[in-house]
């Protein structure tokens, strides 16, 4: 039967079952009731006077962050991270990949997601891409014993996709809660994710690189300062954007020597890595 009693034909009901199945797919998968239920009643406590339903057409909008944790140490926030269920990524990799390098590094080095080779060792860039990390932080007189890198997401996605913004969402409060334990000068964001997660807005990677910002990171009582580039991996697919990379190490460099972040001694002097 059809909506105004009628029977239904063969190709109305075709037509119908391609509809469900469509919206099925969009995952529209329960059916609407005249005002939203309230699927969290059950677990809040009686109130004395019940709240008024609704108003058809209300959008209710559902943090997916957690709150921040409230670690004190590196072992109870990895501790937090392990017990941590609410993200799906930790279900389909092998281990946490929680960070490498020095608990109080002056700068901190903040990527996307492990890949294959980080998710079977455990340590974050430790792959193609970290060999060339490795070059670019040795170009400037750096090395992993004098920065802290992690990244926003400590476990793998599937294939090595880019996190969803759900992903990215849940477990930021454990990245900024990685920062304020370290509490480094300066953040260098490896990466569209690591800027989107971080500072936010519209523009991409290609626009906001080697230029400064101001983060706010909760935990800490003052903005940071970070300096957006590409990522290693998107310099082994684009060896040509080395030339622009290799500029935002420079003013990396130049940055610190000149905020007394670290001496000119403690830098050695800069390798061109365009030819790496």
């Amino acid at each position: 039967m059809n909506a105004q009693g009628g029977e239904m034909t063969g190709d109305s009901r075709a037509a119908l079952l391609a509809a469900l199945a469509l919206q099925a797919e969009w995952g529209a998968d329960e059916a609407l009731l005249e005002t939203p239920p309230d699927r969290a009643a059950a677990s809040r406590p009686a109130s004395p006077a019940p709240a008024a339903p609704s108003a058809p057409g209300t959008v209710v909008r559902l943090p997916t962050a957690p709150s921040a944790p409230g670690a004190a140490s590196f072992a109870e926030l990895r501790a937090a991270l392990e017990a941590f269920d609410q993200c799906a990524l930790k279900r389909t990799a092998t281990q946490l990949v929680f960070a490498d390098g020095a608990e109080d590094a002056r700068i901190m080095i903040i990527g996307e997601a492990p890949g294959g080779e980080e998710d079977r060792i455990g340590r974050p860039f430790v792959g193609p891409a970290g060999q060339l990390l490795d070059k670019m932080l040795g170009s400037i007189g750096l090395d992993r014993g004098t920065v802290r890198i992690v990244n926003v997401v400590p476990w793998r996605p599937p294939g090595n996709r880019t996190p969803s913004d759900t992903e990215i969402a849940q477990c930021l409060p454990f990245l900024h809660r990685h920062i304020a334990l370290v509490r480094p000068e300066r953040l260098v964001l490896l990466g569209a994710v690591a800027v989107r997660a971080l500072i936010g807005g519209k523009d991409g990677i290609t626009r906001l690189r080697g230029k400064w910002r101001e983060v706010t990171i909760e935990g800490l009582d003052q903005t940071l300062r970070a300096l957006p580039t590409y990522h290693p991996a998107y310099l082994l697919r684009q060896p040509a954007a080395k030339r622009l990379a290799w500029a935002d190490l420079l003013e990396l460099r130049r940055e610190c020597v000149e905020s007394r972040i670290l001496r000119d001694a403690d830098m050695r002097n800069s390798q061109d890595i365009t030819k790496s």
